[in-house]
């Protein structure tokens, strides 16, 4: 399939929400047989998403050195890469590197062009982060391992395999939980069918406790 690349929002599902620093919240730093049990990839996307973030950070690198701040987050081979780069010829540099990591089948390139981030604004986005992930938990309708969240300077941005019922829902707990400025969906909507064929699905469900239990 041909890679496909866009400035900030992907075909399949993209919105934007305006409402009034980027660190991905990683949930885990391995792969482990839990995370895939629960996650909507397959195990083998999960190991690609792994390899596309590690590669692609590593040919950043090479390329601009430290005069620019860049985060890769690879979703189901779909990569959003935020942060700042110091010129509009960085930021297309950096979406050139990205495009030659193996296995990479779209690209969202929302990388300002402008200084670096401070520590301070990179604190105060994984705070935010951690609070949209509580949120997401406290509900019990969502299926929080559905959904990956970053946070750059205000802007959060949500990936994840999700109907558009849970995009929805997202949306509306999301925009609710202090911190956020902005809320980005880079989503691949699926159908209520394709959920329910999941195994992760299937095995979420059968673990849940049987009415008046």
């Amino acid at each position: 399939m041909m890679m496909r690349s866009t400035t900030l929002l992907v075909a399949l599902c993209a919105g934007v929400m305006a409402l009034g620093g980027c660190v991905p919240l990683m949930f885990g730093g391995a792969v482990t047989s839990a995370m895939v049990a629960s996650d909507r990839r397959t195990s083998g996307t999960v190991l690609e998403d792994n390899g596309i973030q590690i590669k692609a950070n590593a040919r950043i690198n090479e390329n601009l050195g430290d005069r620019a701040h860049i985060n890769i987050t690879s979703y189901n081979r779909q990569v959003l890469i935020t942060g700042e780069a110091p010129t509009q010829q960085d930021k297309e540099l950096v979406e050139k590197v990205v495009s030659n990591v193996e296995n990479v089948r779209n690209i969202v390139n929302d990388v300002a062009v402008m200084g670096k981030s401070t520590l301070t604004q990179r604190s105060s986005d994984v705070l935010v982060s951690s609070r949209v992930k509580a949120s997401l938990v406290d509900a019990p309708d969502m299926f929080t391992n559905a959904f990956k969240i970053i946070t750059e300077r205000g802007t959060t941005y949500l990936m994840g395999r999700v109907t558009q019922r849970e995009a929805n829902r997202a949306t509306e707990i999301i925009t609710a939980t202090s911190g956020v400025q902005k809320l980005v969906r880079v989503l691949e909507i699926i159908s209520e069918e394709e959920l329910a064929r999941m195994p992760s699905q299937q095995n979420t469900e059968a673990s849940k406790p049987a009415p008046g239990k």
